[in-house]
């Protein structure tokens, strides 16, 4: 049993009660939070370390013995993710320092910031379907507050609409844990993995699976991703950075967790209907990457390009694929922060979403220029750099399993991410430069530091690939083989 695991939601929670009391003093909320950050991202080692060391780690809530009451598990694909979430959110925080601004921060920004964060850690954590709901439902909160706060007339429109998706999903969610209750009485991800096996895969299993199915894909923006694009591009800078790291993510976790532990007796359907959604996904969010010539709609398609991407590799549902399939989560976590990072100076500097009517930043901003070409080789899966060994393990394995179609879908959604974001570096950045008068001021060095951060994790990601890919490999053999996942939940 291992106590630290809850701490990943305890800080950031608290942390958000504490602030709340400190709505005039800026500077100490910032103070605070840097605090909380740095010490998630211990504790968040930490925890990769022990699962590295001494394998799956547990904690009971209460001392109940499984199934009962709240258990925190930690396998080595969700003390990742974890980590990768404490290092993005730090990030992200500072970014906020330097782009959000202190009207924004007076009305209890980082007050929600943290909440999101503890629905997030949450949500990779629990080893219960209902407590999954429950984090769900904080973080989305979270982001409800966050999306809004500002009060323009373009946040309004696009909250309503992103409360609305979230409300229907999330009532679905409800009734596919009652369904699910009520067909195996239990609620424990490791004690409903034994009982669908028992009670075999089928009849009602089927209908409460593609159920769930159809959720998380409206909570990842897969195939169903109608809302992701506007809603995306409403928020501030730092804010559309923390969503596009971290939100769809945690719908990819839910369907990787679900349908490699619980539900992976009828593959025919569950994994095959996955398997196309992630097709059609890629070739929508190509199209709308293609077709538009705005800054935040290229990066929000982008997005889905990815999420389509990553359901590809689950879907194979093979070790090599799944392996694949959490490298790339992990790089596109980091490079989408990275990416909206770089987009919100672009934007901050030019004052415009509109690529043509940018041009010629490259003079002034020539680090900005390069970081973000290098990001986009890196993107597309240009090796020596991250995005290679996780797209490289997905493709190998959608050809050895005969996926030939989606694999191959799934290469051209590469060449379209390439031309998108090249698009954008030729537009913004060469080009005749705007007039003196036109040029907005920009807190450069302090957006700068933590994008140059994450820049420095992608090239080492890419450069020890080889050692990162030890932790990797343990977390798709626990995925491709869930009695261990079972079996370090069910012992006690």
């Amino acid at each position: 049993m291992n106590n630290l695991l809850v701490l990943p939601l305890l800080i950031p929670a608290f942390t958000a009660v504490i602030l709340i009391f400190l709505k005039e003093q800026i500077g100490l909320q910032r103070m605070i939070s840097a605090v909380s950050v740095f010490l998630n991202i211990a504790v968040a080692v930490t925890i990769v370390y022990q699962v590295k060391t001494d394998g799956i780690q547990t904690l009971h809530m209460g001392g109940w013995i499984p199934p009962y009451g709240i258990v925190f598990v930690a396998d080595m694909f969700a003390a990742l993710l974890v980590l990768v979430t404490a290092v993005v959110g730090a990030a992200c925080l500072f970014f906020s320092f330097a782009s959000i601004g202190e009207e924004r921060e007076r009305f209890y920004y980082y007050t929600f910031f943290h909440f999101l964060l503890t629905g997030v850690f949450g949500s990779f954590l629990t080893g219960d379907l209902f407590n999954l709901f429950v984090c769900f439902e904080v973080l989305l909160v979270a982001s409800y507050s966050m999306i809004v706060l500002g009060g323009t007339r373009v946040q309004l429109r696009e909250t309503l609409k992103y409360i609305l998706v979230n409300v229907i999903s999330s009532a679905l969610f409800v009734a596919a844990i009652a369904y699910l209750y009520g067909a195996t009485g239990t609620l424990n991800m490791a004690h409903l993995a034994m009982r669908v096996a028992e009670a075999g895969q089928g009849g009602v299993m089927n209908v409460i699976a593609v159920l769930l199915l159809l959720v998380f894909s409206l909570k990842a923006g897969l195939l169903l991703f109608f809302w992701l694009p506007d809603s995306y591009s409403a928020p501030p800078l730092a804010v559309r950075a923390l969503f596009g790291a971290l939100l769809t993510k945690v719908g990819l976790y839910a369907i990787t967790r679900v349908f490699t532990l619980i539900f992976i007796h009828n593959p025919d359907l569950t994994h095959s209907l996955m398997a196309w959604m992630a097709g059609a996904t890629m070739i929508l969010g190509a199209v709308g990457a293609l077709a538009y010539n705005d800054l935040s709609r290229i990066f929000n398609y982008n997005i889905v390009i990815s999420v389509g991407f990553i359901a590809f590799g689950i879907s194979v549902l093979t070790q090599d694929s799944l392996s694949g399939a959490v490298f790339y989560l992990m790089h596109d976590m980091i490079a989408k922060a990275l990416l909206f990072f770089l987009g919100g100076m672009i934007l901050a500097a030019s004052g415009t979403e509109q690529l043509k009517q940018m041009g010629g930043l490259i003079r002034r901003y020539p680090y900005t220029g390069w970081m973000f070409f290098i990001l986009t080789l890196a993107l597309v899966g240009v090796p020596p750099l991250s995005g290679f060994a996780g797209k490289v393990m997905m493709i190998r394995s959608g050809f050895g399993e005969l996926h030939v179609a989606l694999s191959l879908i799934a290469l051209a959604s590469s060449f379209v991410v390439l031309y998108s974001l090249i698009k954008v570096f030729q537009e913004v950045f060469w080009g005749g430069e705007r007039s003196e008068e036109e040029i907005r001021p920009l807190r450069y060095k302090a957006m700068m530091a933590p994008a140059a951060v994450l820049f420095v994790l992608l090239i080492l990601m890419g450069i020890g690939a080889e050692t990162v890919n030890e932790y990797v490999l343990q977390a798709g053999a626990v995925l491709a083989d869930p009695a261990q996942y079972i079996n370090a939940v069910m012992k006690e």
